[in-house]
């Protein structure tokens, strides 16, 4: 019989833990011939080949009793109090819902183990869902990374008969207790080859052969074959087609997470259900207000992870939806949603609203990567808002100490980008310093880079560490992580070195050699500048040929010696008159004019973004005379007329001139 059930089986993966199931010593009450010759020799199916299982004098006798035939047959598993095991197969003994309602809250109230053996031990009756919810439970509490953390856990007598069991009647258990307890003996990690995992998943073949299985059970099933045997495995395969034949417009909430969640696991799939993906978006957009805030965060984290960029519908609607769940998130959930939000470069009023109402109460007891992840979300978004940024700047001068490197540097990278000061700022960066200095070991070497330049974009100066990052040590360091030393790391290295040479003159630490400079600090994608609105540019450069006379007598783009690009440049001789551009000799005075679009602000107000202001200060240092040219101000002009004045009034606001 064992033979004949392995060769249904593919080669199964490697897993980490074996289990030997408990062969009963007392004489069975009714029993097959195959179960008695199987207790009388039981034999466990390994890589190491088969050995014989000697009973162990220790373990509890173990007894399988099948009713009549006149029961209609279901499947429970009778726990007595002596931790005597037995499966009830009658509806008669099965219990009720809301004992399985109650038994489920009580195990989620396990917090060990041995508690959820004790509370095994105590019941009169279980059914196969609940043997198999104990036994997921058993994972939640042992799992850790690709093992279990204490894998003598699996040789309990409790565990072991609960089991046996399983095993015996895996004929008899419901599709739902099947596949769920499959899944749950992948989670614990048990041999794949043994007899036990053998039967679960022989009789999931021939349930699943007869196409009767629900969306649900399906997904449990394919979560299991995905842990066994991955995205490959031919059982999977046959479980998306059995999916794939059915209609999600007709698939409730549970089940349209549950085959989110499935596809989610075989992501090495690409394109491969592009089809069934867009139907169950369809699908998903019409439900989300009957979503939960569980189901809210594993849909979006479903939707990053499967990269679905088309449904940007579906993600607007559960941003919405999440509004509303803001307080009832765990830290793990706002993590995704967060991170989804950010993924697909989506933001809400109300969702920002939510958060400014949440964290001030949350930011002492937040995990470390949720604070972490909600800096990041208004820094990737550009959203400034002080009543978050503040709370977080208070929190972090009592829990920077618990907060890893990493997420040291990504809170105060938020500071920077968003060139924000708290109120508190003196105790931030005195905590940032004393993190240097007793952790400076730790910090990998981009990390440390991102931490300083993100303190010199709101003019606090690192001066004590900047010499160690100019070292040859360091950026031998630097090279060695980021291989490529791409132009972003450079052009921070260039940034850091002016800013330390301009604002700290009493420097005289190393410089940073030529080879690791670079000449412009524009750049594709993450640039240290911001780009010129074109369409805002091109007004205000035909403003400009209306009050100098001349296209000829102002630079457009104009690179400077010092790395940064000037909107517009006008050159003055010593008695104020304007020069053509084109002019090098005889310059008393550069203007430098910074056209600033929206981008160049946060979204929410008109604060300029930290690298918008270093470059203005830096300017400002190197003797341009800078005048800001903002968006919200240029916006309000009605006419030719009025932009003139107001050009005039920017650029030569002590002259009455109008015509050069």
């Amino acid at each position: 019989m064992s033979l004949k059930l392995i060769k249904r089986l593919p080669l199964l993966g490697h897993v980490r833990i074996q289990l030997g199931p408990v062969c009963p010593m007392t004489k069975l009450l009714s029993t097959s011939s195959a179960t008695q010759s199987l207790c009388k020799t039981y034999r466990r199916i390994s890589r190491s080949g088969c050995r014989n299982i000697q009973p162990d004098p220790r373990i509890r006798s173990l007894t399988t009793t099948v009713r009549e035939a006149s029961f209609v047959v279901s499947s429970c598993v009778g726990l007595h109090r002596d931790s005597f095991l037995q499966f009830r197969l009658s509806q008669l003994h099965r219990p009720t819902a809301d004992e399985e309602q109650a038994f489920r809250e009580r195990l989620r109230s396990c917090s060990s183990s041995r508690q959820v053996f004790r509370l095994l031990c105590s019941m009169e009756i279980l059914s196969d869902s609940m043997a198999a919810a104990a036994l997921h439970r058993v994972a939640d509490l042992e799992q850790e990374g690709n093992s279990l953390k204490d894998p003598a856990v699996l040789e309990e007598d409790t565990i072991r008969a609960l089991c046996f069991q399983l095993e015996q009647d895996s004929g008899r258990l419901t599709d739902g207790g099947l596949v769920s307890a499959l899944l749950a003996c992948t989670r614990l990690f048990l041999d794949p080859w043994s007899t036990l995992m053998v039967r679960l998943v022989s009789e999931s073949q021939e349930r699943l052969d007869r196409g009767q299985m629900t969306v649900g059970q399906l997904c449990t099933l394919g979560q299991a074959m995905l842990a066994m045997e991955g995205p490959g495995s031919a059982m999977f395969g046959q479980v998306m087609e059995e999916i794939q034949k059915q209609e999600p417009a007709q698939w409730s909430v549970a089940d349209l997470i549950a085959v989110y969640r499935l596809l989610q696991g075989s992501v090495g799939e690409d394109g491969k259900y592009r089809d069934l993906l867009n139907a169950m978006h369809t699908q998903a957009v019409t439900v989300t207000s009957r979503m939960d805030p569980a189901a809210v965060s594993m849909v979006l984290n479903a939707l990053v992870t499967l990269n679905q960029m088309q449904a940007m519908p579906l993600v607007i609607n559960l941003c919405k939806q999440a509004v509303r769940h803001v307080p009832h998130f765990t830290d793990e959930e706002l993590d995704l949603v967060l991170g989804a939000l950010m993924h697909f470069g989506h933001s809400d009023r109300y969702f920002v609203e939510a958060m400014e109402r949440y964290v001030p109460s949350m930011a002492f007891t937040f995990h470390p990567e949720t604070i972490t992840k909600v800096m990041q979300f208004f820094s990737r978004r550009n959203i400034l808002s002080t009543t978050v940024f503040d709370a977080v700047a208070e929190s972090f001068v009592y829990r920077a100490d618990d907060y890893s490197t990493n997420q040291v540097t990504r809170q105060i990278m938020a500071f920077g980008k968003l060139g924000y000061l708290p109120p508190n700022a003196g105790e931030v960066f005195r905590k940032v310093e004393n993190i240097l200095h007793t952790r400076f070991s730790q910090f990998r070497a981009r990390t440390l880079l991102n931490l300083l330049h993100s303190c010199i974009l709101v003019e606090r100066f690192p001066v004590n560490f900047v010499c160690k990052v100019f070292s040859s040590y360091f950026l031998q360091q630097l090279q060695e992580q980021d291989t490529d030393m791409d132009r972003v790391v450079l052009a921070q290295l260039t940034q850091l070195y002016m800013t330390v040479k301009l604002e700290c003159p009493f420097y005289e630490g190393p410089r940073l050699l030529p080879p690791y400079r670079v000449k412009s600090f524009l750049m594709p994608r993450y640039s240290l500048e911001t780009p010129v609105d074109l369409h805002l540019y091109n007004s205000v450069k035909t403003g400009l040929i209306d009050l100098l006379g001349a296209r000829s007598y102002f630079g457009s783009k104009v690179l400077t010696p010092y790395c940064y690009t000037l909107d517009v440049e006008i050159k003055l001789d010593e008695e104020g008159y304007v020069l053509p551009a084109s002019q090098t000799d005889d310059i008393y005075k550069r203007i430098a004019l910074c056209i600033d679009g929206q981008k160049r602000f946060s979204t929410n107000t008109r604060q300029l973004l930290g690298k918008e202001s270093i470059k203005q200060r830096h300017l400002r240092l190197l003797g341009y005379e800078v005048v800001q040219i903002p968006y919200y101000e240029f916006e309000k002009l009605q006419n030719k007329t009025s932009v003139v004045e107001y050009l005039h009034k920017k650029i030569f606001p002590h002259t009455y001139r109008l015509s050069w």
